[in-house]
């Protein structure tokens, strides 16, 4: 099938409200490693790993093997059949989960992850209100849409009993200060929240360690844990979402809330714990998780398949030590891309840690306008020049770079190469609006 015959049946086929990159969408074909054949037989350089989701390497070997072996054996059970697969993973991630996180619950996507989590939370605590973020992304179910902070996101779904904060966007100080003399009022606020718009006893608090969808928003040093002191304050439980910044991608650590050394009450996950393959990950300690009322189930969560892909990930982020390599070759693809915005004016701001990396553009570095038209210049410069990246932020003019975590400083090179032609191109054939 060629590219019009699949963008004509998706048209015929698809809900319309399935979103697509790029101006003419893009059929891809195959996948190997750190690269993407679309069904031309051109070649890609993927730098956004499918949202974010391919945090090892297309079709690895060493992880498609272990699901070549689990599928010719046992394929599906369901949670009522508890089965080795689910139990090794499950002692696996309560190994190197910070804190005293050891319980966990698994399902097919972030979205049921998300809200597990926060039905966990109000059980725990009695309590119904649950803080969330502006600009946070957190699902597309009907929980999870509520606690999005990005209106676009938001559509059809209304839940009551959640109320969003200020996020620590420093680039575009909501209450127009400056780091570090506004003594991070971001969090302080938190507490004026919960006191005028809650009931003054709250389930928790969600909060991505990094902002995906928002952008690559990346708090200061002092946000979280001043966050989490007044959640824990007001009786809450503080809930780390890394379905994106989860399983090293930051580096330092296997989760992003390390950085900002605290112990969360739960921790969700997702996307790279599968790489591409579905899972969900909600991870508690023993006494929320123990709070939890039942019976419940997930009809695919923790199923053979999923749980032998997602111990095979750990397995190969372990034995080849990518923490590491996202901290160092996240920090070389960092020192590229502030060159590159000492050399083009339209890159307002540089954000991210490790291999989760984001540059906002502007049409004026003075007045920091947002320029979304210019973000969709770009992508359709790389993809002309064979490499992939993706977009976000509450204005749609933010670039995200997520590529796997084991990409090298060679890939590094050639993405800054084909990044820099690609500004070049842009910056004299487009006004900026």
């Amino acid at each position: 099938m060629d590219r019009k015959e699949i963008v004509a049946k998706k048209k015929q086929y698809i809900y319309p409200a399935v979103a697509n990159y790029y101006a003419d969408p893009l059929p891809l074909e195959r996948g190997e490693m750190h690269h993407m054949w679309d069904v031309e037989g051109k070649r890609y350089l993927d730098f956004f790993g499918g949202i974010v989701t391919v945090g090892v390497g297309h079709c690895n070997p060493r992880i498609t093997g272990a699901q070549k072996a689990q599928i010719d054996k046992l394929g599906h059970t369901s949670t009522l059949f508890p089965h080795q697969t689910m139990m090794d993973l499950a002692e696996k991630i309560a190994r190197i989960t910070p804190g005293k996180l050891q319980k966990s619950f698994f399902t097919s996507s972030g979205s049921e992850a998300n809200e597990t989590a926060i039905e966990s939370a109000r059980m725990h605590t009695g309590n119904m209100d649950i803080l969330a973020l502006r600009h946070g992304y957190s699902g597309r179910s009907a929980v999870t849409r509520s606690l999005t902070g990005i209106a676009a996101w938001r559509r059809a779904s209304y839940q009551l009993g959640i109320v969003h904060v200020m996020n620590p966007y420093c680039y575009r100080c909501p209450l127009g200060k400056t780091y570090p003399s506004c003594e991070v009022a971001c969090a302080k606020d938190i507490e004026a929240v919960i006191e005028s718009s809650t009931t003054g006893a709250i389930a928790g608090m969600i909060a991505e360690p990094i902002q995906g969808v928002g952008g690559g928003i990346t708090p200061p040093k002092e946000y979280f844990k001043m966050a989490f002191s007044i959640v824990k304050k007001y009786g809450g439980d503080f809930i780390a979402d890394e379905v994106q910044t989860g399983w090293g991608r930051t580096g330092k650590g296997w989760f992003g809330i390390e950085h900002w050394e605290v112990e969360p009450d739960i921790i969700t996950a997702a996307k790279s714990l599968g790489n591409g393959f579905p899972i969900g990950l909600t991870v508690a300690t023993a006494e929320i998780a123990d709070a939890y009322r039942g019976p419940t189930i997930s009809t695919f969560g923790g199923n053979p398949l999923a749980s032998v892909t997602a111990s095979a990930v750990i397995d190969l982020i372990e034995e080849d030590d990518l923490i590491r390599n996202c901290d160092v070759v996240g920090s070389y693809l960092r020192e590229g891309l502030l060159e590159l915005q000492k050399k083009y004016p339209i890159i307002g701001d540089v954000r991210g840690l490790g291999l989760m990396q984001a540059m906002e553009l502007v049409s004026d570095p003075v007045t920091k306008e947002p320029a979304p038209a210019l973000v969709n210049a770009m992508l359709e410069a790389t993809r002309e020049r064979g490499l992939l990246i993706g977009k976000g932020g509450m204005y749609n003019n933010v670039l995200r770079l997520s590529p796997a975590m084991n990409i090298t400083k060679n890939h590094v090179d050639e993405a800054l190469r084909l990044l820099d032609q690609s500004f070049a191109a842009v910056s004299t054939s487009m006004t900026p609006v």
